[in-house]
């Protein structure tokens, strides 16, 4: 099982950075033990001054294949999850200063918080899936799929000329404007369109 996690996908969320937009997908992989699901805690990392919180929507990956055609990506998922990409922000920065990889700041433990899956078939549109985050009682993120620099379905091919998919891989396929800090005791809420999935305590 891989986790495969798309960076700078949304305009505003590069420009909110000072990010370049990319011109092709950017990747980064999280390791298995980066999953922080059922709702548990998330435990403030001690190496880290500056956690920040990134929502987004997460594929599940529904059969094998490798160079998936544009004709053939939609049948590749079938479901979608609430996902949180927590980043330590203060560790990337001196990460990206030096041109190292970024895994220490993206990929430690429990830094992949993530909701139950829901079936795509579920939702009111498939290609303009809205989404939030709360913080609080405080709606932090909001976003749509349909403002994707790099849509579900490119994302698919582009990702499968590098790395074979495999049922039950997850793609993280990148997180709207609006990132920010977190402090213990914060508490995350989020939301796919109007169904509550994701619940997570900062301790």
């Amino acid at each position: 099982m891989k986790i495969i996690c798309i960076g700078r996908n949304y305009v505003d969320h590069a420009k909110e950075l000072n990010n370049p937009v990319p011109k092709q997908p950017l990747i980064f992989m999280k390791p298995p033990s980066a999953l922080l699901i059922n709702n548990k805690p998330l435990y403030y990392p001690a190496f880290t001054e500056n956690l920040h919180y990134e929502a987004e929507i997460v594929l599940k990956i529904c059969r094998n294949g490798r160079h998936v055609q544009p004709e053939f990506a939609h049948k590749y998922y079938d479901q979608v999850a609430f996902g949180i990409d927590f980043t330590a922000r203060d560790v990337q920065k001196k990460c990206k200063e030096k041109g190292h990889p970024w895994e220490i700041a993206k990929g430690f433990d429990n830094s992949a918080g993530l909701s139950k899956f829901i079936n795509l078939s579920s939702l009111k549109d498939s290609k303009h899936i809205e989404f939030r985050l709360t913080k609080n009682d405080e709606v932090v993120q909001q976003g749509n799929t349909k403002d994707l620099i790099f849509d579900f379905n490119y994302l698919i091919c582009y990702i499968s000329q590098y790395f074979k998919l495999q049922q039950g891989d997850m793609v993280y396929t990148g997180t709207p404007a609006g990132v920010g800090p977190l402090e213990i005791g914060d508490q995350l809420e989020g939301y796919i369109e109007d169904q509550h999935l994701l619940s997570c305590e900062i301790k």
